[in-house]
């Protein structure tokens, strides 16, 4: 559980890094709002905010996120999030319903699109 909450709160941070040190992640989320949420199945989890160029994260769930992400489990969370071939760990979780995604799937694949430019090299 501490490694996945710990994932939650390192991950604006990193996703803030990536926008400042790489113009084409800047120019990516220029002019874009975004409230969402990843959680676990008994309700564990944060809330993020992407405006103003600015990744933000928040304790606790929202009312009124774009989309949420739900694992299982905090350990597959953990495991799902931090894996290296991330679109596969992301469709093979769905396929084993690990993982499940409620809300607006244009904005999902918005946000993966993000989460790319954590890659080295991008």
């Amino acid at each position: 559980m501490l490694k996945f909450k710990f994932l939650l709160w390192m991950m604006p941070r990193l996703l803030q890094r990536a926008v400042n040190t790489k113009p084409a992640c800047a120019k990516y989320v220029a002019g874009k709002t975004l409230e969402f949420q990843i959680q676990t199945l008994d309700k564990v989890g944060r809330h993020f905010r992407i405006q103003h160029g600015k990744v933000t994260s928040f304790a606790g769930l929202t009312k009124t996120p774009k989309f949420t992400l739900t694992f299982r489990n905090a350990d597959r969370g953990f495991k799902i999030l931090s894996a290296k071939d991330g679109k596969e760990a992301f469709l093979a979780a769905l396929h084993d319903e690990d993982l499940f995604i409620s809300g607006d799937f244009v904005e999902v694949l918005w946000f993966q699109g993000f989460t790319e430019y954590l890659q080295p090299g991008k």
